[in-house]
């Protein structure tokens, strides 16, 4: 199991995603917890690595499960989602090669797990 902390940023029905350098496949910005870390503490973390901006006032989205792009059959990844205020502007930073805002049109462009937060956002009204 991979174990993610991520950030979900909306914006008139567009979520915003990235893509690290050499790769093909979006996702929600995030990533793994450094040992001793909370999932605040790891967002506020790997969003200022990858994006270059402070997020505050954190709330839980949700988690969620599938199998890892690119990673043996069986290998799942948990994402444990957070909406989040921020300052700062939006850039790459670190591995990220691109920032995009997807609606659901774009969900075969996204990892695995990163379409089943399409689907929950969509289902839910936030996502165009």
């Amino acid at each position: 199991m991979i174990d993610k902390v991520a950030w979900v940023h909306l914006d008139s029905g567009r979520v915003l995603v990235a893509r690290s350098h050499g790769k093909d496949t979006f996702y929600v910005p995030g990533g793994k917890r450094e040992p001793g870390e909370t999932d605040v503490e790891t967002l506020v973390r790997e969003i200022r690595e990858e994006l270059s901006v402070d997020v505050s006032d954190a709330e839980l989205l949700g988690v969620f499960e599938a199998q890892a792009h690119g990673r043996a059959e069986g290998e799942t990844v948990r994402m444990t989602c957070y909406t989040a205020s921020f300052a700062g502007e939006l850039k790459p930073a670190s591995e990220i090669a691109e920032l995009a805002w997807f609606t659901a049109a774009d969900a075969d462009r996204v990892s695995p797990v990163t379409r089943i937060i399409f689907r929950h956002l969509e289902s839910n009204g936030l996502l165009a």
